[in-house]
């Protein structure tokens, strides 16, 4: 599968007009859909809501910013698993970090570039995702 996934940190980036983040994000955005598909999956559509107070409202962004839903297999979903336990043998200091293993088990398994300002985690545990980062 060609295309690239985008995680959640990078959107919202754009729609909360992040002081810090938002020129990079957008400019990163804007460079890479004019050739590859932009993907985001149910994870990042939970996270990204949060913008929004209707769902039309955040259909149409999804839809104006050119993002196509990807749905997560169940491959994916038994990887983030597997990494998410690894993690925890680990000590993994973070409470909440499966939605960021669900995203980068879907990256992995099919094999798309990922944009995101979340490094160390991806390279930690999904090495064969190509990042796309600050």
């Amino acid at each position: 599968m060609k295309g690239i996934l985008v995680d959640s940190n990078v959107i919202l980036d754009v729609f909360l007009n992040d002081p810090i983040w938002a020129d990079w994000s957008e400019s990163t955005l804007e460079k890479y859909i004019q050739y590859e598909r932009l993907y985001i999956n149910s994870i990042v559509y939970s996270e990204i809501s949060i913008c929004f107070e209707l769902i039309e409202d955040l259909e149409s962004a999804i839809t104006k910013s050119g993002f196509q839903m990807l749905e997560i297999p169940k491959e994916a979903l038994f990887l983030a698993g597997k990494v998410y336990l690894k993690y925890k043998k680990r000590k993994g200091a973070k409470r909440t970090p499966l939605p960021d293993f669900y995203i980068g088990a879907q990256a992995a398994v099919f094999n798309l570039r990922l944009i995101t300002r979340d490094v160390s985690r991806y390279r930690s545990y999904f090495p064969t995702v190509e990042l796309i980062t600050p």
